[in-house]
């Protein structure tokens, strides 16, 4: 049985949501990825859906964002009853260990540096839905 996946991914970079747009397009999930700009609008998302529309399977946050960042969202997200059992991926650059320590205490599900090439952007893609149907698990940061 195919799953319905729905992922929500919050960047404010164009070019990446544009890249990761195309990278699902690819592999032939583009209708599983929703995009918006920044922590805010995740939670707006967020509060307009709902029954009958399910919540996401996941949500991937850029870590440096305007308004809410990635951290700042992430706490809210696990702050929240109604979204904290909604399994989040800190999506970044950044490779400094005390940021993805941070997040890993915070409770993000794993901290993912962004791909270079677009070859690992689509399999980045496939390992986003991959995880959300269970198949595929993300390493963990200690």
């Amino acid at each position: 049985m195919i799953r319905n996946i729905n992922i929500l991914l919050a960047d404010d970079d164009v070019e990446d949501r544009f890249i990761i747009s195309d990278a699902f397009d690819t592999i032939g999930l583009a209708d599983c990825i929703q995009f918006v700009e920044d922590g805010e609008k995740v939670l707006s998302y967020l509060d307009t859906i709902g029954e009958p529309v399910p919540l996401p399977n996941l949500v991937i946050l850029d870590l440096n964002m305007p308004k809410l960042n990635g951290t700042q969202t992430l706490k809210l997200l696990k702050e929240d009853q109604r979204y904290n059992n909604i399994p989040v991926i800190i999506f970044s650059t950044s490779l400094n260990e005390l940021e993805m320590q941070e997040c890993m205490h915070l409770g993000a599900n794993s901290y993912v540096i962004k791909p270079v090439t677009f070859d690992e952007c689509i399999d980045t893609a496939r390992r986003f839905y991959n995880f959300c149907e269970g198949t595929y698990q993300f390493p963990t940061i200690e």
